[in-house]
């Protein structure tokens, strides 16, 4: 158990950011997953209104620091190409 007054902060600031950050996640996997299951039902304009949803939620992320740039620029970029591939 922390016995320091720092220790003990830190571990109520890390539980904090542990509640914000998988909420935060959550989230962006919902809308993903929405992306993913219109990609799978085979309709292109759902899939594009479900990816034109999901990308600002994934900048958000990248922005409170719970993802990386290169890695929402990478996902984003996949599923638009697998979208133009539905025509």
């Amino acid at each position: 158990m922390a016995n320091h007054l720092s220790a003990k902060t830190r571990i109520r600031r890390n539980a904090k950011r542990y509640e914000l950050n998988s909420s935060r996640m959550g989230r962006i996997r919902t809308f993903v997953k929405q992306v993913e299951a219109a990609i799978s039902g085979g309709d292109k304009a759902a899939a594009q209104e479900a990816l034109k949803a999901a990308q600002p939620e994934m900048h958000r992320g990248v922005r409170s620091g719970i993802l990386h740039q290169n890695t929402v620029a990478r996902k984003l970029s996949r599923m638009n190409s697998r979208i133009k591939a539905l025509a």
